[in-house]
C-alpha cells in the first residue's frame, strides 16, 4: 500500500513530480501505441521512441526496464482505457438498460484506440506474450461487465447463473464482430449489435421486458 506523500510544501512538491511522471509515462506509453499503427512492431525501438517523445532512453528504461516491460505497460494501458470508457457509461435505473448502454462503448474504444487494440488482442508485437499478472489486471478492468450482469441477475431479467460466465460469452461474441469489422469484412455495428444481442437474449428470463438492441 503506498503512503502518503507529506504534508506541507514537500507534499505538493512530491504530487507535482508523481503528476509530471505520470504524464511523460502516459505521453510514452501514446507515442509507442501510434508507432505500432504506424511503422510496425519493428519501430518500437528505445531509440525511436525516446526520439519521437523528446526524452532520453534512460528514462524509458527507468520507468518500463526493457522493451518487454514497456510492452507490458501498453498491454495493461489498453485494459485500463476500456475500464475508464465502460465505467464512463452512466448507470441506469434498469439494470438491462445499462448493460446494452455498455455495447457501443466497448465498441467505440476498440475502434478508437487501433495501437492498443491490436496490441491486446492480435499479437502486434511478435513474441511478446503478457505475464499471467497482466492477463489477470486486464480481465479484471472489464468486471463492470460481471457487476451489471450481477445486477440483472438479480432484477430477474437473467437465468441466475455465474456473472462471470455471461461476461465472457459476451465478450466473445463482440471481439468477433470487432475483429470483422476492423478487417474491413464489415462496414457498421449492424453485425455487432446483432450478436451480442442473440448471445445475452441466450440467458434473459422469460418474462416481459424492454427492448435491447445492442447490449455488449
Amino acid at each position: 500500500m503506498t503512503s502518503p506523500p507529506p504534508r506541507g510544501l514537500q507534499g505538493a512538491y512530491l504530487l507535482g513530480e508523481r503528476a509530471v511522471q505520470d504524464e511523460l509515462r502516459g505521453r510514452l506509453l501514446d507515442v509507442a501505441s501510434q508507432l505500432l499503427v504506424t511503422s510496425g512492431p519493428e519501430s518500437l525501438s528505445m531509440r525511436r521512441i525516446a526520439a519521437e517523445a523528446g526524452c532520453s532512453t534512460t528514462v524509458i528504461y527507468t520507468m518500463f526496464g526493457s522493451k518487454e516491460g514497456l510492452a507490458e505497460a501498453l498491454y495493461l494501458e489498453g485494459f485500463e482505457r476500456f475500464r475508464r470508457r465502460l465505467e464512463a457509461v452512466p448507470a441506469r435505473k434498469n439494470a438491462l438498460e445499462h448493460l446494452t448502454a455498455l455495447g457501443p462503448a466497448y465498441r467505440e474504444a476498440a475502434l478508437s484506440e487501433p495501437g492498443y487494440y491490436a496490441l491486446m488482442f492480435e499479437r502486434a508485437i511478435p513474441g511478446f506474450v503478457p505475464s499471467e499478472r497482466a492477463r489477470t489486471l486486464a480481465r479484471a478492468a472489464l468486471n463492470v461487465l460481471d457487476r451489471v450482469i450481477a445486477d440483472c441477475i438479480s432484477a430477474g431479467y437473467i437465468v441466475p447463473t455465474q456473472p462471470r460466465k455471461i461476461a465472457d460469452a459476451l465478450w466473445a461474441a463482440a471481439q468477433g464482430a470487432i475483429s470483422l469489422e476492423r478487417a474491413g469484412h464489415l462496414r457498421d455495428s449492424r453485425t455487432y449489435d446483432a450478436v451480442t444481442y442473440a448471445t445475452i437474449s441466450r440467458y434473459l428470463a422469460k418474462r416481459p421486458r424492454p427492448r435491447t438492441p445492442s447490449p455488449l
